[in-house]
């Protein structure tokens, strides 16, 4: 019998955790042969070269594209977009996968969407009929409309795919693969080893054993004039907070390179004693700090939707995810040093708020496996 190739195109260091279980039950499977496509931010070595996790964890990754543009700002995303058509169409070609896997809403998936769209292959889509605060929502929306599966984190996501007009046949409700990592974590919450030699990064060894924060904040793509003094009010609320702090690359969005920058200066400037920088930790160990944290600071979805699950407070700055699905571990705050400061103070003396299974209940790997080894892929016909 004929294996079915299930393609995944990984393109940032959260696809990949979005995706990872569903990838190790599709490689238990004998019928099922996973193709593995690592392409944008998930090859690059300012963000720790993510595609070296991926070859960690046991992977083998059949194509390594290259298909940024320097500049970090809406010209280049709009070019790597394009740049990523040509390269994925390709390698598409090379592969002739029976279905393609594209995950979430960054701008680089709608290059996987497109080039599977126009080549007849049924595409296959993670985390659809979610809602967020930039472009990112119209990047998922539009996915949703060129994709033949949908696999959704939850029941409301699952009515408003369908309320855009897909076809309820084509919806599943599977949870979100990274709730599955984020259960992991909570079996296994230890860390038995010395962070600051295993992950390098830079700035002062903080004693991180007791209470300490998290920082994961990306520039808002509708806002990019704004990154300076957005990144510059969050970092000195996390200096006056005096708590320390694991604080980790932002990502490629129009707008990185000024909010890089804004690190980069203040960190010279101010020297914080409180804070350490790192480009990238695997899924993993990132969540397992997430579970032991007093709260997550900035506005990455990982607040929301990983750290429900964890029951980690996340302190949500800005328009960044303005829209999204939210449980009782959201603070949400403006880009205002004195209220983001104020939140951390909230949460630093606050009962933790307790697990939410927004996002899924930590078993999609496995629902998306089965779905994938027995349903019609092709709804076309």
């Amino acid at each position: 019998m004929k294996k079915r190739k299930i393609c995944v195109v990984i393109t940032a260091r959260p696809s990949y955790v979005r995706i990872r279980t569903a990838m190790e039950e599709i490689n238990k499977y004998p019928d099922l042969e996973l193709q593995i496509v690592a392409t944008a931010s998930a090859v690059l070595e300012r963000f720790g070269f993510p595609d070296r996790v991926i070859e960690a964890d046991g992977f083998h990754i059949d194509f390594k594209l290259h298909t940024m543009l320097e500049g970090g700002n809406l010209i280049t995303s709009a070019k790597s977009t394009g740049l990523g058509i040509i390269e994925i169409a390709s390698v598409f070609q090379s592969l002739a996968p029976d279905a393609v896997i594209t995950i979430a809403d960054r701008f680089e998936t709608m290059s996987t969407a497109i080039a599977a769209s126009y080549m007849n292959i049924p595409l296959i889509h993670i985390q659809g009929g979610e809602l967020s605060g930039n472009i990112d929502n119209k990047v998922r929306h539009a996915i949703t409309k060129l994709s033949d599966l949908h696999f959704v984190a939850s029941q409301l996501a699952a009515k408003r795919v369908v309320e855009m007009g897909e076809s309820p046949e084509k919806v599943y409700v599977t949870g979100c693969p990274s709730i599955d990592v984020a259960a992991q974590a909570i079996e296994h919450p230890t860390i038995d080893f010395d962070i600051f030699e295993k992950y390098k990064g830079v700035g002062p060894k903080i004693d991180w054993h007791h209470k300490y924060l998290m920082v994961l904040q990306h520039p808002v793509t509708t806002e990019p004039d704004k990154a300076a003094f957005q990144i510059n009010e969050t970092l000195h609320a996390i200096l006056m907070s005096g708590l320390p702090t694991f604080w980790f690359w932002p990502n490629i969005d129009a707008g990185s390179d000024v909010t890089s920058h804004g690190i980069r200066a203040f960190r010279e400037k101010y020297s914080p004693s409180n804070i350490h920088f790192f480009k990238n930790i695997p899924p993993d160990d990132f969540l397992r700090l997430a579970y032991r944290a007093t709260a997550i600071v900035g506005n990455s979805s990982v607040g929301i939707r990983e750290c429900s699950f964890l029951g980690t407070f996340a302190i949500n700055i800005g328009n960044r995810q303005k829209n999204r699905d939210r449980g009782k571990n959201v603070i949400d705050v403006p880009h205002d040093r004195e209220k983001i400061l104020k939140a951390i103070k909230k949460a630093e003396v606050s009962p933790r708020p307790g697990q939410d299974l927004l996002y899924g209940d930590g078993k999609a790997g496995k629902r998306i496996a089965q779905t994938l080894a027995s349903c019609n892929l092709d709804y076309r016909k």
